[in-house]
């Protein structure tokens, strides 16, 4: 895994970061796969606007365990810049990309940039709005991997999270979640807490150094 870019951003309590509006492109180069990855750095985009470090986090776990994406529908959760479900896309998943509606042009934008010269090997990646705990059951239950990452830093979303991702999950879909550890957001207790509520989760990957864990969570029978 490599990228272009090293900054390490801080992750703020306040999810209003930017005051001035600036965009900013960056290469990545990700499971064999470039991508050329637009942030638009904006008040109203916030969290959703960079590329966060559990995002490449949880490209080079999939990459590493050798996770196949080839043929498996794939949704991704506060996708933000939709880096991770690109990537997937470009490698034959059949993805679907969703967030709040004001971080959707910046999907659509970094989607219509990423088309590989050959055409997508499955289908190109679809765009979706999604307020977990409000619409989820707008969405199929029938995928194969649910991917998160970067989105447990709100404790008021953590209940709406988890019934969202029951719902996704309903016929068998693994969840792969990538997170900064981060006490101000109580990041501990939706893993050791929430999500158990419903799911069995296992810790499968610990970076210390970037204080990043990656869970695998799949629902309990009878959820």
């Amino acid at each position: 895994m490599s990228h272009t870019d090293d900054e390490d951003d801080p992750f703020p309590v306040d999810d209003c970061l930017f005051t001035e509006t600036f965009s900013l492109e960056s290469v990545y180069t990700l499971m064999g796969e470039e991508v050329k990855i637009r942030q638009l750095f904006s008040a109203d985009l916030g969290v959703a606007a960079p590329v966060w470090e559990a995002a490449l986090h949880l490209c080079r776990y999939l990459e590493d365990q050798s996770v196949e994406l080839r043929g498996k529908r794939l949704i991704e959760l506060g996708a933000g810049t939709g880096v991770v479900g690109i990537v997937a896309a470009r490698l034959g998943a059949d993805v679907t990309l969703t967030d709040l509606p004001l971080a959707l042009p910046q999907l659509d934008a970094n989607v219509s940039a990423n088309k590989p010269s050959s055409g997508w090997p499955s289908l190109p990646p679809t765009v979706l709005p999604l307020s977990w705990g409000e619409d989820h059951m707008n969405f199929s239950s029938d995928w194969d991997l649910v991917l998160c990452a970067d989105i447990i830093y709100l404790p008021e979303t953590y209940l709406p999270l988890v019934e969202t991702l029951a719902h996704l999950c309903g016929k068998g879909a693994a969840a792969y979640l990538s997170s900064k550890m981060r006490d101000e957001h109580e990041t501990a207790a939706f893993y050791e807490k929430h999500l158990p509520s419903r799911f069995n989760v296992e810790l499968v990957h610990r970076d210390d150094k970037q204080n990043n864990n990656i869970y695998r969570a799949s629902l309990r029978t009878g959820q």
